[in-house]
């Protein structure tokens, strides 16, 4: 069976590429990074649900602590309160700097040693929150890069099956894949109850609403 790498955050948008993974034929191999950011251990216990629920075999947990390090990033220096008046234009402190293509690159040498043919990463443009690694055009520069670094015999697509639709889209999808949105965590502040007013969960929230489905996960604010 054909092989594919998931980048699996615990997420919504990543969970449901992964379901669309499997969905296509591919044996998934589930890849999360622990990066000192605020929901660590739930986003890990989301994952780890995820696979149960993927039936996944291969999996992979991977500490990048330089994250923290660096800081300069709400999602992983505790010093910068994590914004909740709502999504401004420009590049938001919640960025963490090149996130997507150190993700990609280690997806890529866990990759060339399982044999894949693909990596699934859940990248949407519409809700990015004006992070630049989440756009077409990096996603295809990072393709061609890694194809030039790795053996000839590898050849490796990065698939992006979310990167062009809205929220609602990608709630109404996971309904129809019987995907566990329940099991999936969002919000960039807290990790017992979902804070509802950070750009992730107003972002979760909003594609709910517009979907017509309820969102199963407890909040403290769904304003």
């Amino acid at each position: 069976m054909k092989k594919a790498v998931c980048i699996l955050s615990g997420g919504m948008d990543s969970t449901l590429a992964s379901f669309i993974a499997k969905n296509s034929g591919y044996e998934v191999i589930a890849l999360h990074f622990n990066y000192g950011q605020r929901t660590q251990e739930r986003e890990l216990k989301s994952f780890r649900d995820i696979c149960k629920a993927l039936n996944v075999a291969s999996v992979y947990e991977i500490d990048i602590p330089f994250f923290k390090t660096i800081g300069v990033s709400a999602l992983t220096d505790e010093s910068i309160d994590v914004p909740v008046d709502g999504i401004k234009p420009g590049v938001p402190i919640t960025y963490v700097p090149f996130r997507n293509g150190i993700f990609l690159s280690i997806a890529t040498a866990v990759a060339e040693k399982e044999g894949a043919e693909a990596i699934y990463i859940g990248v949407v443009e519409e809700d990015s929150s004006g992070y630049p690694d989440c756009s077409d055009k990096f996603i295809d520069s990072m393709m061609k890069t890694i194809n030039i670094g790795t053996r000839d015999e590898t050849k490796l697509k990065i698939i992006t099956p979310l990167v062009h639709l809205s929220k609602a889209q990608i709630v109404s999808r996971a309904i129809e894949l019987n995907v566990p949105l329940e099991l999936t965590w969002s919000c960039y502040k807290n990790s017992d109850k979902a804070c509802g007013v950070c750009d992730s969960c107003r972002l979760r929230l909003k594609g709910f609403a517009q979907s017509n489905q309820t969102d199963k996960i407890p909040y403290e604010d769904n304003k």
